[in-house]
This record gives C-alpha cells, sequence and structure tokens, in this order.
C-alpha cells in the first residue's frame, strides 16, 4: 500500500489497515457476507478462492486483532480490461455506519487504477438495495465521475423467477 492509501484509511477509526486478502482470510469473509443478510452468499469455497485468484482486485479492513472485518472484491473484465467489476461489499455489522465500505472502495480504486491502468469500475445492484445505490453515487460524486445505471440483467432471466432485475453501474472515468 502507498503513503497516499495509508493516508486515505487512518483515521478515527477502530480497524488497522486496509490489506490485500489472504487466502486464510476466505473463512472470514464468507461469514461477513453471509452475516449481511443481504449478499448473495457464495459457497465458502469461492471465498477461499477469491482471496487466491483476485486478490490484486480485492481488499479486506483488518481489526486490530488482524481479523477481516470488511472487504471489497473485485475482478478486472476479461473483454475490458479497463473496467474493474465490484463484486461484493460488506462490512461487520460491529463496523458499519462508520464510512468504511467507501474507505475500501477509495483504496480499492487507487490500488487499481495504479497498478491495472483501471479507468472504469462496473457493479450491479438490485433496485431496493439502497445502501449500494447511495455507496456507489457517493463514491462517483466524491470522484468527479459520470454515473450510469442501465438493467443488464431482467429479473425472468433468473432461474428462480422471483430475482429482481440487475442493475448496472458504470462510473467513469475515474482517477486517483
Amino acid at each position: 500500500m502507498t503513503a497516499a492509501q495509508e493516508d486515505l484509511v487512518r483515521g478515527p477509526s477502530e480497524f488497522m489497515e486496509i490489506d490485500t486478502p489472504r487466502v486464510e482470510d476466505g473463512a472470514a469473509i464468507w461469514r461477513i457476507a453471509r452475516d449481511s443478510e443481504v449478499l448473495d452468499l457464495n459457497s465458502s469455497y469461492s471465498y477461499l478462492l477469491w482471496c487466491r485468484d483476485f486478490a490484486a482486485t480485492s481488499v479486506v479492513a483488518r481489526g486490530a486483532d488482524g481479523e477481516p472485518v470488511a472487504f471489497v472484491t473485485g475482478y478486472v473484465r476479461p473483454d475490458r480490461p479497463e473496467a474493474l467489476v465490484v463484486w461484493q461489499v460488506a462490512v461487520d455489522r460491529a463496523h458499519q455506519g462508520k464510512g468504511l465500505a467507501g474507505k475500501l472502495l477509495d483504496a480499492l480504486t487507487a490500488k487499481v487504477v495504479e497498478t491495472r491502468g483501471i479507468r472504469e469500475i462496473e457493479t450491479t445492484i438490485t433496485p431496493d438495495n439502497t445502501a449500494s445505490d447511495r455507496l456507489f453515487t457517493a463514491y462517483a460524486k466524491r470522484h468527479g465521475a459520470s454515473l450510469e445505471r442501465e438493467v443488464l440483467f431482467d429479473g425472468g432471466l433468473f432461474p428462480e423467477g422471483t430475482h429482481q432485475p440487475e442493475v448496472l453501474y458504470r462510473i467513469g472515468p475515474v482517477a486517483i
């Protein structure tokens, strides 16, 4: 992490640092996602793989004991290498309401813009997820970036038949 990134994440909070996830963080990340009660929970195995294969495009916030208390997972789109897709954002209940998700998103952006040449952030959000809408709308405003929204997957495409549509949020250009 660069000095600028460290300055971004330091301040009055209960967590020590923002860091790259490690494989041994997979179980804690899975628990944070499960306990969020709003994320689509992936298998515990997938979180282990995520920490191995996509660690360079993800971040965790570590508490005083070094354990993850929040995370953002992402990946670079294979057909658009300038775009980072933010897959999941979650903060442990004990650490919510302190701006940690925004700090994580800012730190991840700083990391991938510098190391990967990312110029655009994408994520999908269901229409009833007001917390994520606020997070990404505030992110775009904070970075002076445009924000476009469009339905990516209509709810009828999902096999359960009851899924809400997934709205694509495209934010860019992003800069540090």
